[in-house]
């Protein structure tokens, strides 16, 4: 497998941007979600982006393409909701391990592709799990703060389906990403550390991205940084880093911060700002790239790109304007005790 830890030595990398602000640029409609396979499935499909890879795969592998033309070293696969818990929205948890397979082979083969054209400039996919739509630390009830919408057992069972197919498809690296339950993340964790003891599979680096949800500095779930950041480093990740809810500006002060305490790589992926008063992200390509910059330029980041409201031309600006910065050196750590 090509060696990511020795691109990042190297160089600062990109991962690429949005693929639900892509997909909405096409006005897909109920047929395209269904397809001819889904034509007459019992309940509505539209929204369900991760379904595409097995409906609509031209337009998936066209977004892979678009962002590795810009740019993009790292390319996320279409699967953020593919697990059966939140595919149960759609009634379609037995597809889930088969949409990773397909969203997995699509990016892998876009990937390999530009790699050919480009061997001094490889290209890796990343396998993406999302938080899920459940919480293991929240109630979904307000008058039973006890309550919980799915178990650990329910959490892990789900991941490690994931997993099995991300990894069958051929991704290189899997990223938990915008997570705002480090307990979610710990099942994820789990799940993949169990399967790679459990299966002859040679086991692939994990990527972990959080998500601060306001100005308050803490996730969902009530974790400052440093106390999400220390609950998974067990995971010996390859980076660790922080992606949506905030723009750049907003993110600034929580990268500085994760630069300074992470003993591994870091990575930045911030929405294109805030969204408006129509739920929309009016930050253009130039001002994110900006703020990345001076993030390259302070050495916080060895892995940057964009999140909601990115597209190719922001990807292409982010890495345009730190192409010229060498990335965050690893600290150093200590092997005895003072």
């Amino acid at each position: 497998m090509k060696n990511i830890r020795k691109e990042l030595e190297k160089r600062i990398l990109i991962i690429d941007g949005a693929m639900g602000t892509m997909i909405q640029r096409y006005k897909l409609q109920e047929a395209d979600y269904r397809g001819e396979r889904f034509a007459a499935w019992p309940s509505d499909l539209k929204g369900n982006n991760d379904l595409l890879s097995l409906t609509r795969p031209d337009i998936v592998d066209a977004i892979h393409r678009e962002y590795l033309e810009a740019g993009a070293d790292i390319i996320e696969t279409n699967t953020f909701n593919a697990q059966r818990i939140s595919l149960a929205d759609y009634n379609m948890e037995p597809l889930a391990r088969e949409i990773n397979v397909a969203a997995a082979q699509i990016a892998r083969k876009a990937a390999d592709d530009f790699t050919v054209a480009n061997p001094a400039k490889p290209r890796f996919v990343a396998g993406a799990i999302g938080p899920l739509n459940k919480t293991l630390s929240i109630s979904p009830d307000v008058n039973n703060p006890g309550s919980r919408g799915l178990t650990w057992d329910e959490a892990v069972e789900a991941y490690t389906e994931q997993v099995d197919g991300l990894v069958t498809g051929g991704v290189d690296l899997l990223l938990i990403e915008t997570i705002f339950d480090t307990l979610n993340a710990k099942a994820a964790i789990f799940a993949i550390k169990q399967y790679f003891t459990t299966t002859s599979r040679p086991e692939l680096p994990i990527m972990i991205s959080g998500t601060i949800t306001d100005a308050s500095g803490r996730t969902l779930s009530g974790q400052t940084l440093e106390a999400f950041y220390i609950s998974v480093m067990h995971a010996a990740p390859l980076s660790i880093g922080l992606n949506c809810a905030l723009g750049a500006a907003e993110m600034r002060s929580h990268i500085a911060e994760l630069s300074q305490i992470a003993a591994c790589y870091t990575s930045a992926y911030p929405n294109a700002g805030l969204p408006n008063a129509m739920g929309e992200y009016d930050e253009q390509p130039e001002q994110t790239a900006h703020f990345l910059e001076d993030w390259a330029k302070e050495g916080w980041v060895n892995i940057v790109g964009g999140c909601c409201g990115t597209t190719p031309d922001h990807i292409r600006h982010i890495a345009e304007h730190v192409s010229t910065f060498t990335p965050r050196p690893l600290p150093e750590t200590e092997t005895e005790l003072a």
